[in-house]
């Protein structure tokens, strides 16, 4: 998934950085008396074994037209000598910051998939530029190399259908118990002389819970199977939650208001399950305004 990909890299890009930064530099010193193209050629032969996927490595001169055909372990790669890169953001960012930069991710003009590229610029020793190195790897790959788990491993991809099968359950069960809510009224018509309030009060339940679980099941879907995080992903989290905590107070508060009305016309003696009932949700609301209260921060860093 593109999206989640995009977002996990933004988690791991300090740490990718980091690791393409000391393979350019434990090769290739990017600061030297006279720097050689050859010397930088063989450092990046070095770097080719030792980055096990990578798309392209390739030199820009200092004005930022690439000098070499860029090394790659794809022989369809292997071009590109010649072309102005000036405009990239990899170079321009390299030497205006004069140091190793990794770039967003970007469509690849090699394989027109999401692409990183690493950019090292090297000086003289009297500090003028002469050549940026560049390293392109695919989004894929750099999430493979910081973050081996994230992505493709085999538990992703089982966590990924027990989500969508857990979504799936749900999601029947809350067009059940709408359709039976709903078929609750039909049946009871809406004349007003025949009004059944028991049976009002049994169709609001079953339509507050399936509104309930529908809203619960929308959120997995969206972040276990889809992946559309998003920076207030805890934010969202906490408003499912409130909202699916809400509708069950809401359903049991009917649920005890009609038990009250039921015992007090046919068995007074048992109105004292309405009772217990009515403080379980008293509890529930505390509860409720409890988790309100201690997640106050964290929702308003998400806002």
């Amino acid at each position: 998934m593109v999206v989640k990909e995009i977002q996990e890299f933004s988690e791991i890009r300090t740490r990718a950085r980091a690791y393409l930064c000391y393979i350019l530099s434990r090769n290739i010193p990017n600061y030297l008396p006279d720097p050689q193209l050859e010397m930088i050629v063989a450092g990046l032969k070095k770097i080719k074994k030792e980055i096990e996927n990578f798309e392209a490595l390739y030199i820009l001169d200092a004005k930022g037209v690439q000098i070499i055909e860029a090394i790659s372990k794809n022989p369809e790669y292997r071009k590109g000598k010649g072309i102005n890169r000036s405009m990239r953001a990899y170079y321009y960012r390299a030497v205006r910051e004069k140091r190793c930069i990794l770039t967003d991710p970007y469509p690849s003009l090699l394989t027109n998939d999401l692409t990183v590229t690493a950019a090292y610029p090297i000086y003289d020793d009297k500090k003028k530029l002469h050549y940026v190195v560049c390293i392109d790897i695919s989004l894929k790959d750099i999430l493979k190399i910081a973050h081996p788990t994230s992505i493709d491993s085999l538990f992703g991809a089982f966590s990924k259908a027990a989500y969508a099968a857990f979504s799936v359950a749900l999601l029947s069960v809350a067009f059940l118990l709408f359709f039976n809510g709903i078929q609750s009224l039909a049946i009871h018509g809406f004349a007003i002389a025949k009004l059944d309030i028991k049976e009002m009060f049994e169709s609001t339940i079953l339509l507050t819970l399936s509104l309930a679980i529908f809203d619960l099941v929308k959120t997995i879907f969206e972040e276990e199977v889809l992946g559309h995080r998003k920076r207030k992903e805890s934010s969202d989290i906490h408003k499912t939650m409130i909202r699916f905590l809400g509708s069950i107070i809401i359903a049991l508060s009917i649920e005890a208001l009609m038990l009250v009305f039921k015992f007090a016309l046919i068995g007074p003696e048992k109105i004292i399950y309405a009772v217990y009932l009515v403080g379980a949700v008293t509890m529930l609301l505390i509860g409720l305004s409890f988790y309100l209260k201690s997640t106050e921060g964290l929702r308003g860093e998400g806002d």
